[in-house]
């Protein structure tokens, strides 16, 4: 405690001294009361804060009395309230805040240290200690907002780094201070508000935030309006709750029609407010006036007209058109139209074009023109929702409309449609059946009406043209393929002179009873059966086109020829509709059997009919079936299937063949194209080779005319190169020996020499041992004719001794030009 009092070398030591004088009795004589050493300290310490730096001294020992009445010192940690440091401070760094010591420096030296976060823990180095006085100092300014507070624990030690004093918490809280501004949490604020809302009713809630302690001044907001655009019809249509930032309605007013959107700017600011000291700023609130149906459809006119011809449906008669001021493609603006008188029959409906908000009067039933000619009908226009409170619809949502329907020459009618009628068949041709009229709905017009057939498929009846009467041109037959359900049908029509004809059909349905005109036969007409059958008897029955009563039941019997059947089969009779035919004998030789059999109907004048059985008798394997070949060939393919077949191998041969021939035909096309163009030439260069290699026995017929150049060189120069066969040689044809078909070998040599003689002394004679020829591209060539190896137009400048350097091969043409007279 001495060393504690002496620690004060600042001013107010008096003061100091008290304090120390007050902490000694109350420890030394009430040891209960040692906290109060706290209270004193940290009062002292608050009010010298700005006037000297505090210290705080390491409690190690505290006074007990004991039962026996001694005393006894014990350690025991002092709690050390929190050192506030306000933030952003512009000071001197470091900046001193404490200074910790402990009373056991007196004897020997300790070192002081503090750890945590701020100190040896991220972020470091922000408070440091001087280890030997235990000065603790910050080294920056603080942020509240990054961090606010610090927990750190100062260590008293000896040299030999052992702990001397227990380490004590230090809280360092930072103290706020208003250097941040009020931030909107968006920049724009969207809200909407029915359009024609009371005062009070709410609208939106625009938010702000400040980084600074909410729990001071410098966090508490207030909002208020700064402007509001556009100010009609009041400036002020809208308030908002300073503190909660609620955005109200003030004023009556608000006319989506008028203004359809308003535009705020709210202001927040800090220090609740204050003008003065408080960061304020501004955000955008966009208020949007939403539509209600205020505003009925009101039609453009009073009177519509339109006109249809008669028995159209699904035509529009006209277009009824109306205006609503309320927000476009709206369930307020969309308008649903009805008719309310006008159309007792429901012959008009009023669709509505969404995208025009149109009404589209159409007709949904035929109208006849000769029942009504006109009609006057009173449409009204609603919107797809109810009108808003108080609003009702006026007289302009009523509107007339006048329909005039349009006279068309209609189609006659027969009736009824279709008829129908009863008779028997076989009635005979030219039987009348019926009249079969139609009527023409034109009353008002005199018109002649025609008939005829259109669809009879069996071609059995007849019309009169001009009265309709119905008779038949063939024998009527029930059984017949065309009639379904004992039903034969036959189309009519009939057609007026009208401009243009009118034409209508009608459908005579013939019911036809049955007469007995078809005699029975025996079903089925073909069975099996083996040699040595087991059982020996088959069971057939007969079929009969007629109905009953004039069908079954039936009498079977077998006829009387040949005389062998009733030799070899029996017929017995099962029921009215089925026999049973049974071999006699044992047994039968494979082959076809054909067994007459007489059947006779129930008809109200029977009819009779000898029918053919045919028994196919074959050998049967232990199953009782049919093993032999025609049973095999039967089962096999039919007709039209092995000639299709053989249709799709000749199809493929002839395939074959043609392509055979294309090939063969391609490959003549390639050896032609080869002998006209030899492969290792390119025809591109203009220059063909034909391997003329001359001077032979057989090459004896040339024409050297064929060696002159064409006429465009002057006379006197000496011509080298090659003349078409066309063309006039300039000079005299030189006449080169005629070698005999069969000469002499002898001959041989004096034949060359006199050839080449006359080679040499031949001025339109190329310079080469051999003729070669080429082909002549023509006159007027820019680059030139390749016949021709002079370069100027007169031939006794030319200089050929270049020539010799152009190779072994062109040495000769110099000697020849430019070796003079050798």
């Amino acid at each position: 405690l001495i060393v504690l009092c002496g620690t004060f070398t600042k001013p107010s030591q008096a003061d100091s001294a008290t304090l120390c004088v007050c902490v000694c009795v109350c420890v030394c004589v009430f040891p209960a009361l040692n906290t109060c050493l706290l209270s004193l300290q940290v009062k002292h310490s608050d009010a010298t804060l700005t006037q000297r730096v505090p210290e705080i001294l390491f409690p190690w020992r505290s006074v007990v009395v004991r039962g026996d009445g001694t005393l006894r010192r014990v350690k025991r940690d002092w709690v050390i309230p929190p050192i506030n440091v306000p933030e952003n401070s512009r000071g001197q760094f470091p900046e001193e805040l404490v200074r910790i010591r402990s009373d056991r420096d007196n004897n020997r030296l300790l070192r002081y240290s503090v750890t945590g976060p701020g100190a040896d823990q991220p972020p470091t180095s922000i408070f440091i200690i001087s280890p030997i006085s235990g000065q603790l100092s910050v080294t920056k300014p603080l942020d509240r907002e990054h961090i606010s507070n610090f927990h750190l624990r100062a260590h008293a030690v000896d040299l030999n780094g052992n702990q001397v004093e227990n380490p004590i918490d230090i809280v360092i809280n930072v103290i706020d201070q208003n250097d941040n501004r009020p931030e909107f949490t968006h920049t724009i604020f969207n809200g909407s508000v029915p359009e024609g809302s009371k005062p009070g009713s709410f609208v939106m809630t625009v938010t702000s935030v400040d980084k600074d302690d909410p729990k001071t001044a410098n966090g508490m907001l207030r909002y208020k309006i700064l402007s509001q655009n556009p100010q009609s019809p009041s400036s002020n249509m809208f308030t908002i709750n300073n503190k909660t930032g609620d955005i109200i309605t003030v004023a009556a007013g608000l006319d989506r029609e008028k203004v359809t959107q308003y535009t705020l700017i709210i202001q927040a600011t800090d220090m609740e407010g204050n003008p003065t000291y408080g960061l304020s700023n501004t955000a955008t609130t966009v208020i949007r006036i939403t539509d209600v149906n205020d505003n009925p459809p009101e039609f453009t006119t009073d009177t519509f007209f339109g006109e249809v011809h008669e028995n159209r449906v699904n035509v529009i008669v006209a277009n009824l058109t109306v205006t609503d001021k309320d927000q476009p493609h709206t369930s307020a603006w969309s308008a649903v139209y009805r008719i309310i008188a006008g159309d007792p029959t429901g012959r008009f409906s009023i669709p509505t074009d969404h995208t025009t908000n149109e009404g589209l009067l159409t007709v949904v039933k035929p109208i006849d023109f000769e029942l009504t000619r006109s009609f006057m009908l009173t449409v009204e226009a609603e919107n797809e929702v109810p009108l808003a409170r108080g609003i009702h619809l006026p007289r302009q949502s009523t509107a007339t409309v006048s329909v005039r329907i349009l006279d068309v020459n209609e189609s006659p009618e027969f009736s009824p449609n279709p008829k129908s009628i009863k008779l028997e068949e076989g009635l005979p041709a030219g039987s009348l059946l019926t009249t079969f009229t139609a009527q023409d709905p034109d009353r008002f017009l005199r018109q002649t009406v025609r008939y005829s057939k259109m669809y009879d498929p069996a071609n059995w009846l007849e019309i009169d043209p001009v009265n309709g009467r119905i008779s038949t041109i063939a024998i009527l037959d029930r059984e017949s393929p065309y009639v379904k359900n004992n039903l034969y049908n036959v189309t009519f029509m009939a057609s007026d002179n009208g401009i243009p004809p009118a034409s209508g059909t009608g459908t005579l349905q013939m019911y036809l009873l049955d007469i007995n005109d078809n005699a029975p036969h025996v079903f089925p007409p073909e069975v099996e059966m083996c040699e040595k059958p087991d059982p020996n008897a088959i069971n057939i029955t007969a079929s009969d086109p007629d109905l009953t009563p004039n069908a079954g039941p039936f009498a079977f019997e077998l006829a009387n020829r040949p005389s062998d059947v009733r030799r070899n089969w029996t017929l017995n009779r099962i029921n009215g509709e089925y026999a049973q035919l049974r071999l006699r004998i044992g047994s039968l030789a494979s082959g076809i059997y054909e067994v007459p059999i007489m059947i006779t109907d129930s008809g109200n004048l029977p009819m009779s009919n000898t029918s053919y059985l045919r028994v196919k008798v074959c050998q049967c394997d232990h199953h009782g079936d049919c093993v032999d070949m025609e049973r095999i060939i039967a089962a096999g393919l039919g007709t039209g299937t092995i000639i299709a077949i053989l249709i799709c191998i000749i199809i493929l041969l002839v395939l074959v063949l043609l392509f055979v021939m294309w090939m063969k035909r391609r490959d003549k096309e390639r050896q032609a194209k080869q002998l006209l163009i030899d492969p290792e030439d390119d025809v591109r260069d203009n220059i063909l080779k034909y391997d003329e290699e001359g001077g032979g026995e057989e090459d004896q017929d040339y024409d050297l005319s064929q060696l002159q150049q064409p006429d465009a060189l002057e006379p006197e120069c000496i011509k080298v190169g090659i003349r078409r066969l066309d063309e006039r040689p300039l000079h005299h044809d030189h006449q080169y020996p005629i070698r005999s078909a069969a000469p002499h070998p002898g001959d041989i040599g004096d034949f060359i020499h006199e050839g080449l003689k006359a080679a040499d002394n031949d001025p339109t004679a190329p310079p080469y041992d051999s003729l070669l020829v080429f082909d002549y591209e023509g006159s007027g060539s820019d680059a030139g004719s390749l016949s021709s190896l002079h370069s100027s137009s007169s031939c006794g400048d030319q200089d050929y001794d270049y020539l010799g350097d152009w190779g072994p091969r062109f040495r000769k043409l110099a000697d020849l030009y430019g070796g003079g007279d050798d």
